[in-house]
């Protein structure tokens, strides 16, 4: 599915998707050595890059599906970079703010395709399990934020599920959207979660998450001409 998202990309997209992962390496082998620095000043190009690889490889007038995947990008992005401005209980409010904005416009870009996915299917327990054991190690901890960050799980959860109806490359990024996101939720509210290099991990598994939900789209867009009722013949089973 990775080969029918990439195959006859023009020069310029191309272009776009090779610098965005010259970036994500940089800022991931920033990660790795405590360069906050470079890691902050690279994490503000990596959304804009991605959303003009999805750009530059689609044509006009764009599919409701990817202008929707664009907006969440977008989204995404100020989710990235606009909790720079503030700080503490502030900051993460911020950073949650945009992220649900990203996760719900990913869940309107998805919902049309939403009977090919797991939704109503015995695996969607997997991912109610995983938010609700993620609610029960946060909750001690999370005190006033409780709230927000239950509504953020509810929505990030739900994004991950819809995805699964674009196939399984969207299916495995939208589960490691998932992953990084609980990570980042575990290191501000439990006391024991402490893995060694967590900003690698944490962007890792965002980065491959974005782009791996991107490709997916990209494919549906290409082998079906984005259109819901033919989506469902080759979503994720």
């Amino acid at each position: 599915m990775i080969a029918d998202a990439t195959r006859t990309l023009g020069r310029q997209a191309v272009t776009a998707l090779t610098a965005f992962a010259a970036v994500s390496v940089i800022h991931l082998a920033a990660q790795l050595v405590d360069a906050d620095g470079v890691a902050n000043v690279t994490q503000w190009f990596l959304m804009p890059l991605l959303a003009g690889f999805l750009a530059l490889a689609t044509a006009t007038p764009r599919t409701r599906l990817v202008r929707l995947t664009l907006l969440a990008l977008g989204l995404s992005w100020l989710g990235d970079t606009a909790p720079d401005l503030a700080d503490g209980d502030t900051a993460f409010l911020v950073m949650i703010g945009f992220f649900l904005l990203a996760q719900l416009a990913y869940i309107a870009a998805f919902w049309p395709y939403r009977a090919a996915s797991v939704l109503r299917r015995p695996a969607a327990a997997g991912y109610v399990a995983v938010i609700v054991a993620l609610v029960a190690a946060c909750a001690p901890g999370a005190g006033t934020l409780l709230a927000p960050a239950l509504v953020y799980g509810f929505c990030l959860g739900t994004m991950a599920v819809l995805s699964t109806a674009l196939g399984r490359v969207a299916a495995v990024g939208g589960a490691l959207f998932l992953l990084s996101d609980s990570m980042i939720a575990l290191g501000a509210f439990a006391d024991w979660f402490h893995p060694p290099v967590e900003g690698f991990w944490v962007m890792l598994t965002y980065i491959a998450g974005q782009v791996l939900i991107v490709l997916g789209v990209l494919a549906v867009v290409r082998s079906t001409a984005g259109t819901p009722e033919t989506a469902t013949t080759s979503s994720a089973r």
